[in-house]
């Protein structure tokens, strides 16, 4: 069992990684990935700060390697493998959550290649309209947040607002190319039946196009929990309909909690993983040293 959506102080989250890694070795977590939101050009208080990423790496990389290994990104021991710190008894892994906001954000291939993160969790929180200086948040804890932005960043269009939203998802799919696919669906979360149900055909239309895409790149979708723990959505990211439309395309997944304080790294788990087998899943896949593993569930 492990985890790979995981935020630390470094960006959002309550606490440093040490007590994250503690909670995971209770749980009996075999592997433990850290991905604090990647930095954004804009004042905000959810993000890494900007010149806050060495930091960040350096910390992640010091408790994944033992102290006689050198620090390199990255670090690997002799044997090509990462170095696993002797004193945790679990595989840590650097990773982090880019947040796609087109022609605000730098590509993370530039990222990559500067700091060697072990994955990338590509997201779309903030979606642009055509204004440069207009963004609507469809994330956080406050409806009143989205439906405000909707109206005033889409003048209340609920069809154009999805759309873009869907759109800029597709984009940085093709793009950027992240290992992992971030709460596909978070457009729903504050929706809840208000402005668009998720049968209407233009939406099914938007959520195809854009598995197709995630199958023909090779990305892996998560299945995350954070949305029903935290009470701002009835089904998981994705939700069983798009779950069932993932495993006919045989695209991989991986579950998730987004967790935020150390006593979330494991919510929903066993309920989630009930779910994806009544739907038809019978494995998961998770990243280990020698890339990625499938797993029984």
């Amino acid at each position: 069992m492990g985890n790979l959506h995981t935020h630390t102080e470094f960006s959002d989250g309550s606490s440093p990684p040490e007590n994250y890694i503690e909670e995971a070795e209770k749980l009996g977590f075999s592997v433990l990935g850290f991905s604090d939101h990647s930095p954004v050009p804009f004042p905000n208080t959810f993000a890494i700060p900007e010149g806050g990423l060495p930091a960040y790496v350096e910390a992640i990389t010091t408790l994944m390697t033992p102290p006689s290994l050198p620090l390199k990104g990255r670090s690997k021991s002799p044997s090509g493998d990462l170095g696993v710190n002797p004193e945790y008894g679990i595989q840590i892994l650097l990773g982090l959550e880019y947040d796609y906001i087109p022609g605000l954000t730098a590509s993370v291939r530039n990222l990559r290649e500067e700091y060697q993160f072990d994955y990338i969790i590509g997201s779309v929180h903030l979606v642009r309209n055509s204004h440069p200086d207009l963004l609507w948040f469809i994330d956080g804890p406050k409806v009143k947040t989205y439906d405000k932005g909707l109206r005033d960043v889409f003048g209340g269009d609920i069809r154009k607002a999805v759309t873009a939203y869907w759109r800029q998802l597709q984009e940085m799919i093709v793009q950027e190319q992240p290992d992992i696919i971030g709460h596909l669906d978070k457009i729903k979360m504050h929706n809840h039946d208000r402005y668009f149900r998720e049968d209407e055909p233009w939406y099914v239309a938007l959520t195809e196009e854009t598995l197709e895409l995630i199958r023909q790149r090779g990305s892996v979708v998560e299945v995350n929990t954070r949305g029903i723990y935290k009470q701002r959505s009835d089904t998981l990211f994705p939700g069983p309909e798009l779950l069932k439309k993932i495993l006919a395309r045989r695209i991989p997944i991986t579950l998730t909690s987004d967790a935020h304080k150390p006593e979330e790294l494991s919510l929903f788990f066993p309920e989630a993983k009930e779910v994806l087998k009544s739907i038809g899943f019978n494995s998961l896949w998770t990243l280990t040293s020698g890339g990625w593993a499938e797993t029984a569930i």
